[in-house]
């Protein structure tokens, strides 16, 4: 059996690898556009920062490497520039001889992955505005700052525009990020943002979220940014990270099916509309886990799972990729932002029912030095429980509870289930009662009614239509700042004072993080009272109102 592989890096290489394993007598090509085909690219903006000191670190396996270990024809440097799918028959040029040739196949693998957006200004394409999709990039990104440029616009608050403004930052560089959206980190709901805003803030980086590019001006060896706000940013270099566009050229002239916002359609085992031409990674649509519909998620992890699984399916195998629930995390510098499944925002916009809860547990006994309070947004079915997504937010712990929630979600767990999740544990690296174990808790007890809720968003309308709402920390806690309106009643005097508390209205206990505005509400509700708690607290209150006292 003959395989062409167009492009490498998580999906091709992992297909290309998988497929050896497979077959050792498979003929096995791959075509590489850049200089290296299985290379780290979630790993470059830290090469450009100095955390990865040696560029032949990101290089997961050499050309060389690949050639011996695993017996394959690979081409660096060479392009891929059309398909004639009636004659099984790939053309292809070399980039640096301008050779051209064709070459056969039995199974073709399409993995081109997807193109960095620049911004539709004018000025944007210039050689002063970067993107960084390769290791040529991130070669030119490299040189910039050896050639002591020293201040940076970047266009974008996703994964890349965050990671690279740390880097930046970590070099000292002068950083301004741009997002058009309200909040950096756009695939999150925005309270969970707030944290990491506050983080860039403190860390020097000028944010401005809201606003967007209108031009780029180039003058001298400086760059003039200019925003809607009516703020110009001057600069050495610019690096755009807004997204990504499917690389879909190829399979568009081939007469492959393509999805309404340009991925390549494939089923369960990778295969095109061709059965003989499969796709993998960032340039194809694929399955949503969590709603089974069709999604576009440019993550390695998926990648890396559909390149093996193509191969197995090459070979006979009955292997079926399950779909992508969007598991990721950022950090910037001590802090960290994970998330799996759903938002909240998505939610709505896919007319899904859901409850959620707002926890801040620590990432490990309190009492154990060194712990760091984190935020654990869980979202999930009302009727049964099923958990349909999270976020979290803090300095440590984050990736550990994220993918125990990522699991739980593959798994088609419930919050019940959370409950009893065993987890391992020892004062040093978590709690008896670990964050998973409350998150289950306080939803079950949630849907148990054992707990009535309210969330912060409804407050207003609630106190608007005559709702009591009591604060039950301390009064020193109080003093210090608290919702507007709240009287101070704490939880450990509120069994001796509920004659100040009326019985012909709602009562809206809060706390701190919410544990205390629970015990208080089970107090009420045994004394008669129509009570429920502040989600998450004053805490998850002070997310919505990051500028109030």
């Amino acid at each position: 059996m003959k395989i062409v592989v167009v492009g490498g890096v998580a999906g091709g290489a992992s297909f290309a690898a998988r497929a050896r394993r497979l077959s050792e007598t498979a003929e096995i090509v791959i075509f590489e556009r850049g200089v290296a085909p299985s290379f780290a690219n979630c790993g470059l903006p830290y090469y450009v920062g100095g955390e990865i000191q040696t560029r032949s670190k990101l290089l997961v396996t050499s050309v060389e490497q690949l050639r011996v270990r695993h017996k394959l024809d690979v081409r660096p440097r060479t392009e891929v520039t059309a398909i004639d799918r009636e004659r099984k028959v790939v053309s292809f040029r070399s980039l640096e001889s301008g050779q051209t040739g064709e070459m056969s196949y039995d199974k073709l693998v399409l993995s081109p992955g997807a193109q960095p957006r620049l911004p539709p200004v004018a000025g944007a394409q210039s050689d002063r505005v970067h993107t960084i999709r390769d290791l040529t990039d991130a070669d030119r990104l490299w040189q910039a700052v050896q050639d002591n440029a020293r201040r940076v616009v970047i266009i974008g608050g996703g994964f890349i525009g965050v990671e690279m403004a740390e880097n930046f930052r970590r070099r000292g560089f002068y950083v301004a990020l741009i997002e058009r959206s309200p909040h950096v980190m756009a695939m999150c709901d925005q309270e969970m943002t707030v944290p990491l805003q506050q983080a860039m803030v403190e860390h020097g980086v000028d944010l401005y979220v809201n606003d967007e590019v209108t031009n780029i001006d180039h003058r001298n060896d400086v760059v003039d940014v200019n925003l809607g706000s009516g703020v110009r940013l001057v600069v050495d270099l610019v690096v755009a990270a807004i997204g990504v566009d499917p690389e879909n050229d190829l399979a568009k002239a081939a007469g492959l099916d393509i999805g309404p916002r340009g991925g390549i359609v494939v089923n369960e085992h990778q295969q095109t509309s061709d059965a003989d031409i499969y796709a993998v990674g960032d340039a194809i649509e694929t399955i949503d886990f969590i709603t089974g519909g069709r999604t576009q998620v440019p993550l390695g992890g998926p990648a890396n799972r559909q390149g093996r699984i193509a191969a197995d399916h090459v070979f006979g195998r009955t292997t079926k990729f399950r779909g992508v629930q969007g598991t990721a995390i950022v950090g910037f510098f001590e802090h960290s932002a994970g998330m799996t499944g759903m938002s909240e925002k998505r939610l709505k916009l896919s007319g899904i029912d859901y409850r959620k809860i707002y926890l801040h547990p620590a990432h490990h006994a309190g009492y154990f030095p060194g712990a760091e309070q984190m935020t654990i947004k869980l979202l999930f079915a009302p009727a049964d429980g099923k958990i349909l997504g999270a976020q979290i937010v803090g300095k440590k712990g984050v990736d550990k509870r994220i993918d125990v929630l990522s699991m739980a979600i593959q798994a088609g767990m419930t919050v019940y289930d959370l409950e009893e999740v065993e987890l391992a544990y020892a004062p040093q690296f978590g709690s008896a009662k670990d964050p998973i174990n409350m998150a289950g808790f306080i939803a079950a007890g949630v849907l148990r009614n054992d707990q009535p809720i309210i969330q912060s968003a409804d407050l207003p309308a609630m106190l608007e239509a005559g709702a009591k709402l009591i604060d039950v920390r301390t009064p020193k806690e109080f003093a210090s700042g608290h919702i507007p309106g709240a009287v101070n009643i704490p939880v450990d005097d509120l069994r001796n004072r509920l004659g100040e508390i009326p019985q012909s209205t709602s009562i809206i206990s809060y706390c701190k993080v919410g544990q205390r505005g629970y015990l208080a509400t089970r107090i009420l509700l045994q004394n008669g009272y129509d009570a429920r708690n502040l989600s998450g607290g004053f805490t998850t209150w002070q997310l919505l109102h990051p500028r109030s006292e």
